[in-house]
């Protein structure tokens, strides 16, 4: 299968979920495929409600992709259980075919969520929004496409593309067309920069992409110390890779009950997870720029429950 004939596979498999009643979306690489900012990629990232997980996890268990079965990805996967998607984990599988493994991320929280992903979708995939605030990682190939979905965003006439733009030149550029909205200052301080034609603004978008890119160090940090003494477990367990998906997820789920904690951003802290990735950006821009960062809470909300 080559890329075209995968992105036709998910999209087929999210028609099916969705003629069942399920709710969810293609986010993250194939989203930004779709939205015509990404020429190929042969992964999937998906968002599904929680309440629909045992639709999902059937479907699985019934598709095959080139003669092969899905199966959770090793050891490393949570369970597709909204137990431990409500705190922010997500589920990997994967299918084995003959070149090489075609792997389906699942999600039922939007990672950076600002208000629920299930609420902006577009067609078969999440929202630009959405898959904008996903893209905030600590990878710097990334980056280039949130600022191409702000823009995007803006032509749409949709003001909140705003918040996404991460360079300077772009700013500059699209606001000879569209004005910005005050009412978008309170949630991205520095466009009083953008607005004012600042020169201080390069080093500020700088300093809030190194913020984002922090907090999701951190972030992840956290999490893969909660998953250690679960991976552990499951080896002990000896869940076999060739048993069915059901066999398997039963497995991690009972592995999860005892050991696997729910919600580790709660556990940890979340001003904690903040000021950590606050101090850690203080060490790498100017300290000046840093009165422009933004109040990142809405965007973890979601984690504190």
């Amino acid at each position: 299968m080559d890329s075209a004939e995968l992105h036709l596979f998910y999209e087929d498999l999210v028609r099916t979920l969705r003629d069942r009643g399920v709710v969810c979306a293609i986010t993250s690489g194939l989203a930004c495929v779709h939205y015509g900012i990404a020429e190929t990629t042969k992964d999937c990232d998906l968002l599904c409600h929680p309440d629909f997980f045992d639709a999902l996890l059937g479907l699985l268990s019934e598709t095959r992709l080139e003669g092969q079965p899905c199966c959770y990805r090793g050891h490393i996967s949570p369970p597709l259980d909204a137990h431990w998607h409500r705190g922010g984990w997500t589920s990997h599988f994967e299918w084995n075919t003959q070149l090489r493994a075609t792997t389906l991320d699942v999600f039922g929280r939007a990672v950076r969520q600002s208000s629920p992903w299930e609420h902006e979708l577009s067609g078969l995939y999440a929202g630009m929004n959405v898959v904008a605030e996903m893209k905030r990682t600590d990878r710097d190939k990334d980056w280039p496409f949130i600022t191409s979905l702000g823009t995007e965003m803006l032509r749409e006439r949709d003001p909140r593309g705003w918040l996404h733009l991460f360079d300077a030149d772009e700013f500059f550029e699209l606001q000879q067309e569209l004005p910005i909205p005050t009412e978008m200052i309170s949630a991205r301080p520095l466009l009083q920069l953008a607005i004012k034609g600042d020169p201080k603004l390069a080093g500020a978008l700088m300093a809030e992409r190194v913020f984002w890119q922090q907090l999701d160090r951190v972030r992840i940090r956290i999490y893969r110390a909660a998953l250690r003494p679960y991976v552990l477990a499951i080896g002990r367990a000896g869940i076999s890779a060739d048993a069915g998906l059901s066999e398997q997820h039963a497995g991690k789920v009972a592995c999860a009950e005892k050991i696997l904690k729910p919600n580790p951003i709660s556990a940890y802290g979340m001003e904690r997870l903040i000021e950590e990735a606050r101090l850690a950006t203080a060490a790498l821009v100017n300290p000046e720029t840093l009165q422009w960062l933004p109040n990142v809470r809405p965007y973890l909300m979601y984690l504190e429950i």
